[in-house]
């Protein structure tokens, strides 16, 4: 029969256009985020190191569930080493600072200074905010930090409120929201300028403290947070997904609604 010599034919072109349509569907699947789209990893200097926290513990976690959550890539320095260099973090799109060191040398804060205040993207998690309180610089870090903190009140549980629902980066944390065991660090003066995301009110003498905001210093956006002494707040997907936010917001992938710019998702680029 015709139809029967034509089988053959027909098998084939159904084959072809199975894949086709697979292939289509493979690339559908991907979306703008997919590997054709060229957008490369962020690439994140993390700095850490210091007294008072388990951070062997606290940054691989740290860098492992952000990786999770933004596409990104993490160096790693243990010390300040590196930034008596003034090009420090040339070839990094931004610079993560969650140190607890009491004091540095003059030139180490110069260049992390002229470094934020030239336009790279900045993250200061927890003790960042209280570091360097010995050095002769301090009122020039806190000016980067965009507010002044000099103690916290004991570790404990404490409720963290949010104050703007509108901010990409808090669009989607709670309302309110329960760290099991924290350090509140108290709020001297916070700059005119920063703008505040988080407040937790203190157990022990009622007074609310800013926890969360953001701040321009000079060319540089700064993302600032004091909740994260360990994994009592770091374990959280709230808090985690709160610092994946802040660091694209600094870098300017964060879009309005919440979520990642084209490109910088987990996963988007294979």
């Amino acid at each position: 029969m015709p139809a029967s010599r034509n089988h053959p034919v027909s098998m084939s072109v159904r084959v072809l256009v199975g894949c086709l349509l697979a292939l289509l569907s493979f690339a559908s699947m991907q979306g703008a985020d997919g590997p054709a789209s060229g957008v490369r990893p962020l690439k994140v200097l993390l700095l850490t190191g210091g007294g008072y926290h388990d951070y062997q513990k606290l940054i691989p976690h740290l860098t492992t569930a952000l990786k999770g959550r933004v596409n990104a890539t993490f160096e790693v320095r243990w010390d300040l080493e590196s930034l008596h260099d003034p090009k420090f973090a040339d070839g990094f799109d931004a610079v993560f600072y969650d140190v607890c060191f009491d004091e540095a040398p003059d030139d180490v804060l110069d260049h992390a200074l002229a470094t934020s205040k030239a336009g790279k993207p900045t993250v200061l998690v927890h003790c960042a905010v209280h570091a360097f309180r010995k050095s002769p610089k301090i009122r020039e870090w806190e000016n980067c930090c965009g507010m002044r903190s000099k103690v916290h009140d004991r570790y404990e549980p404490f409720d963290v409120k949010k104050l703007d629902d509108a901010s990409p980066i808090t669009r989607a944390f709670p309302a309110q929201f329960h760290t099991d065991g924290d350090e509140l660090y108290q709020t001297i003066a916070i700059d005119p300028d920063s703008h505040r995301l988080l407040e937790a009110k203190s157990p022990v003498d009622g007074r609310v403290h800013t926890v969360g905001w953001t701040y321009q210093f000079g060319k540089g956006r700064v993302f600032a947070t004091t909740l994260g002494h360990d994994m009592k707040t770091a374990g959280t997907p709230e808090y985690l997904q709160l610092l994946a936010n802040g660091l694209l917001w600094s870098c300017d992938k964060l879009q309005a609604d919440g979520t990642p710019a084209r490109g910088y998702a987990a996963g988007s680029v294979k």
